[in-house]
Order: C-alpha cells, then structure tokens, then sequence
C-alpha cells in the first residue's frame, strides 16, 4: 500500500485486528522509506454496486457505491452530537450490507437516503432533522417546523 505522506509504495503491516463490530480488519502500517505510520481498514465487499442519482432537469448520473461518502454525510449530521463513531459505523455498515445483499446492480440514491434516514431517526433525532433538510432540500424555516413537529408527534406515540 502507498505511504499517505511519502507515497512511496513499500509499507509493511504492524498489527492487524478486527474492529469492534468485526466488520473489517484494522491494520496498522509503516513505510519502510519514511518511517511513518498509518492506520487502514479492510472492509469486505460483496458485489459492486451502482447508485443512480436523479439529476435536476430528469437526467440520471450513475456512480460507483461510495462508503466514505456515505459514511461522512451521517457523520456530518452527527456533527457535536452524543452520537459515538462506533454507532456511525454500525449504521453505514447496516446500510452498505443491504445494499450490497439486494441483489440489484443499480440503486437509487433516494432508497439510500431514506434508509439513512430511517437509522438516524432511531440514534438520534437532531441529526435525523439536519440529515433531512439537506435529502429533503428544505428551502425555508418553515419546512423545518414543519418536518420537526412531525418528528415530534412520531415521538410521542
């Protein structure tokens, strides 16, 4: 694997271990060039799958399935929430599992969004209303009353 800071392409792993939730492997490296040290993490794929996005004007985009971009829009959500890293991951693996296991070639980015959605409203409802107004593009305070009041009496029943 190349050196993040040199790039040279000689690293020699240190320490291999599973992650807490045994969905990938953590791996400490070091250069051999340089001497510094990294962490990687290998995470087991299933099938490659498409995400096709709805463009503004009907047309479709098509991009490769994206982890890291999943995983840092709910952590963007999470943002200064009591929200751990080890419940982000839990959820973004949840979502990359089904994902890969449907079965289909291409997915829709609506279902993707709506799963998140989904897992946010069960850890934590603030980053579920911030997660929503970006999915959902709400254009005023009002869209926000609106869908917070929503998540309010779902709450209560």
């Amino acid at each position: 694997m190349r050196c993040p800071f040199c790039a040279h392409e000689d690293t020699q792993v240190k320490d291999s271990r599973p992650t807490e939730d045994n969905t990938s492997i953590r791996r400490r490296r070091q250069c051999s060039s340089c001497g510094a040290r990294f962490t990687t993490f290998e995470r087991v794929q299933l099938r490659e799958v498409t995400i096709v996005k709805s463009g503004d004007k009907g047309e479709e985009r098509r991009e490769a399935f994206d982890r890291s971009k999943l995983e840092r829009s709910v952590a963007l959500a999470c943002r200064k929430r009591d929200v751990s890293q080890e419940r982000i991951d839990q959820l973004v693996s949840g979502i990359q599992r089904q994902v890969e296991t449907a079965g289909e070639a291409e997915v829709p980015s609506a279902r993707i969004g709506e799963m998140v959605m989904e897992g946010l409203k069960q850890i934590d409802s603030v980053a579920y209303i911030r997660f929503a107004s970006v999915y959902r593009d709400f254009s005023e305070a009002r869209d926000f009353e609106e869908f917070a009041s929503s998540v309010q009496e779902a709450a209560k029943d």
